[in-house]
């Protein structure tokens, strides 16, 4: 420290801090102490490389001097600045950070970088832990993420250790990601000043014209219609024409435009490491001249209403319907679709086992790795592998959920677990709901509903799903298989509570994070409870498909979007017989068209049958059907589900339609046999197996054909039962029933007069 002081004192300044800043320390990065050892040889004082940096270190620790955030950040590397800060500045607050990482499950590695962070912002800012302030750390991540200081989704650790403590206020982000590149929506202003527009009416012009929008769309739209007029619009016409100034444009001017426009030229790193320029054709052509033709029909129209205002720039559209006619573009896509959905059609029962078998196979290997010590040589599903992690090193959390496989190669087995069971869920999730992933994604605890039949008292499982893109909510019934799915997931995300963790969502469309909720996909990251992100849902399906061998007609791989799965469940309800328009109520599609659009073999006159038939029948339908039911009516409405009940499980015929086979319940696909009816079931199956064998020794061969179909139809519920019995078994013990993990229960009262 003398040597330290000795050499500040060279420097102008009424205080050691003072001193300290007329330095050229924070030039020179880390190798100022070589500045400053030179400096004292010229004085005669000998100062041994790392003695300057333990007076450094002693100064801070004394708060005699405070260098800077950025300069700490590239300095505090060793493993002594954590260690003494927390000594001598503030030994209870680094306690209770210890305490609160240890808490939370946080690894060693995680657990010191952020005491290291907390060390460089109590050396700059002074204080102790408790004064640290939430723009303290947004200035650390700033500059760790200007310079490069530190990388990992494990770097806002610090952050929310301190949130834990309780020192930050109740409006505070709960992380430092909702601050960052998901920082929230820009105005119209920020969204077209991006382009640097050189004419300051027209950039007025469409800042006004988004703002008139703006109400109307949600952020992702906003933003792209910002980029069609202010880029490929207005700054693609002034970057050739510098001085256009008006909306009224010459012909040629717009004829160039449009020439341009309908290429794209991309940058492109070739094998030798040279970058060439590729021009390909633009794909969103028809989609930017609908734009600005809007922008156009739009002002034109706002002029008559607000002449003041709009009138200026009212101008003849430059672009007619017959360019932005979508009609060769939309049959193209629409064949592009519909060959996705033929080749993925078969495969999706398939792919759902191969999903379900490789979360059992991850899960085995995971649990088999944290039975073993570190170091440790394990077998599992005829595979070895060596733990990672030291045995005489402690590990916090899940540290160790690694190993090295016999090829020499480490294998993550946490995180392939993890991305497993996800690839399971949404496979299961999509092809049962039909639902959009950002839909898919948001199911809370809350979206669990059940409704209660007032005679019986029978659940009917229920799942809200929230509206995203056309908001719409709806109400699905869902089937056992998907009560199965989402009790497994309610388990793996329960805490040990009991309790659902409330975690913040990202929505990608209004680029805002909601609320915190209790969303049912989420995992827990480097001892943080995190959403599933629709990134991560993309990397695990790859990843399954990969696994699956499946190909297209290519012989490539075949590729399933999130999307897909909702085409797939469009097709396969129409094909089953369900009535178009009740596939568009569970869609949530706004029109029929859009419905059909996802059908992919439907023929097409029964179509124009089905409308045709809808559009008579509204036409001819009595207005006395528009009333409020009797009470017989409403009687005769929930005696349907009291009927449901069978000797052997319970029917799921649908209400107002006829039994199709005459109550030969049997050989009814829409019969649930009841877990609990088995023995019956097998005594029914052992009856008709007697009846089979007189009818054939009696040469009744009508009598044979008839219990055969009835043998095979006992031995398919069976099997259905084998099915569902097997499911269960991979579960863990303590699985709820459905009304245990229903987030809440619908009973229908009473109805009065």
């Amino acid at each position: 420290m003398r040597g330290l002081l000795r050499w500040l004192d060279d420097f102008p300044g009424e205080t050691w801090q003072q001193r300290w800043c007329s330095t050229p320390a924070h030039s020179l990065g880390e190798q100022w102490e070589e500045e400053a050892r030179t400096r004292l040889a010229g004085h005669g004082i000998a100062a041994p490389r790392g003695v300057l940096k333990a007076g450094l270190l002693w100064l801070v620790c004394a708060d005699v001097l405070r260098p800077s955030v950025e300069w700490l950040s590239m300095i505090v590397q060793s493993r002594y600045w954590r260690p003494a800060m927390a000594t001598y500045r503030d030994p209870e607050g680094f306690a209770q950070m210890n305490a609160a990482a240890d808490h939370q499950g946080i690894s060693e590695k995680c657990k010191h970088r952020a005491l290291n962070q907390i060390a460089i912002i109590l050396g700059a800012k002074g204080g102790k832990v408790t004064d640290i302030a939430v723009g303290d750390c947004l200035e650390l991540r700033e500059i760790e993420t200007r310079t490069r200081t530190q990388r990992g989704s494990s770097r806002g650790h610090f952050y929310s250790l301190l949130q834990q403590m309780g020192h930050f206020p109740a409006d505070a982000p709960p992380a430092l990601r909702h601050l960052g590149v998901f920082a929230g929506q820009a105005s119209p202003q920020q969204l077209v000043d991006r382009y640097a527009l050189e004419s300051g009416p027209v950039r007025d012009l469409i800042v006004d014209y988004l703002t008139e929008r703006q109400p109307a769309l949600d952020y992702n739209s906003l933003e792209q219609l910002s980029r069609a007029l202010a880029l490929n619009f207005w700054k693609n016409i002034e970057t050739h024409h510098p001085s256009a100034s008006s909306l009224r444009l010459p012909s040629d001017v717009i004829a160039d435009w449009k020439s341009r426009l309908q290429f794209k030229t991309s940058r492109e790193r070739q094998p030798d490491g040279s970058i060439r320029e590729v021009t390909t054709p633009r794909i969103a052509y028809i989609d930017l001249l609908t734009y600005v033709r809007s922008f156009y029909l739009d002002i034109t129209q706002w002029a008559t209403e607000d002449p003041a205002r709009w009138g200026a720039w009212a101008a003849p559209c430059p672009i007619n319907v017959a360019e932005i006619s979508g009609k060769k573009r939309n049959a193209r896509r629409k064949a592009r679709m519909d060959q996705r959905t033929r080749e993925r059609l078969p495969n999706m029962a398939t792919l759902a086992q191969i999903a379900f078998q490789r979360r059992v196979e991850a899960q085995a290997r995971l649990t088999a790795l944290r039975n073993a010590s570190p170091g440790e040589t394990f077998t599992v599903l005829g595979e070895t592998y060596i733990k990672g992690g030291n045995e005489h090193r402690p590990a916090a959390g899940n540290a160790f959920d690694f190993a090295i496989d016999s090829a020499g190669r480490l294998r993550k087995l946490a995180l392939a677990e993890n991305r497993a069971f996800w690839a399971w869920a949404s496979v299961e999730v999509l092809r049962h709901t039909g639902a959009r992933v950002e839909e898919m994604l948001e199911i809370s605890h809350q979206s669990i509903t059940q409704y209660v039949t007032p005679g019986t008292g029978e659940p009917v499982p229920l799942l809200h799903i929230a509206p995203s893109k056309t908001d719409q909510e709806r109400l699905l019934v869902v089937d056992l298989e998907l009560v199965d799915v989402l009790a497994t997931i309610v388990v793996r995300v329960r805490e040990g509570t009991g309790a659902i963790p409330l975690v913040a969502a990202y929505d990608p469309h209004e680029r805002i994070w909601n609320p915190p909720m209790p969303i049912l996909f989420q995992w827990r990251s480097a001892g943080q409870n995190r959403a599933v992100t629709r990134t991560l849902i993309r990397t695990a399906l790859n990843e399954l498909l990969r696994a699956s061998g499946f190909t297209d007609v290519t012989g490539q791989y075949l590729q399933f979007q999130p999307h897909d799965f909702r085409r797939v469940f469009t097709t396969e309800a129409i094909l089953s017989g369900m009535p178009p328009h009740i596939v568009q109520l569970i869609l949530g599609h706004k029109t029929l068209d859009t419905t059909m659009g996802y059908n992919t073999v439907y023929p097409q006159e029964v179509i124009d049958g089905h409308r045709a038939f809808i559009a008579r029948r509204r036409q001819l339908r009595p207005s006395e059907e528009y009333r409020t039911p009797t009470d017989e009516e409403w009687e005769e409405f929930l005696g349907h589900f009291e009927r449901r009940k069978m000797a052997i499980g319970v029917c799921g015929r649908a209400y107002g339609t006829d039994c199709q086979h005459e109550h030969a319940c049997l050989k009814c696909p829409l019969l649930r046999v009841d877990p609990a009816e088995r023995p019956r079931l097998e005594e029914i199956r052992s009856n008709v197996i007697a009846r089979l064998a007189e009818a054939e020794r009696e040469g009744w061969l009508g009598e044979v054909e008839k219990q055969r179909i009835y043998l095979a139809a006992a031995e398919d519920k069976l099997a259905q039962l084998d099915e569902r019995a097997r499911r269960a078994t991979t579960i863990h013990l303590g699985m709820p029933s459905f009304p245990d993990i229903a987030g809440r229960t619908a009973v229908l009262p009473k109805r009065t007069t």
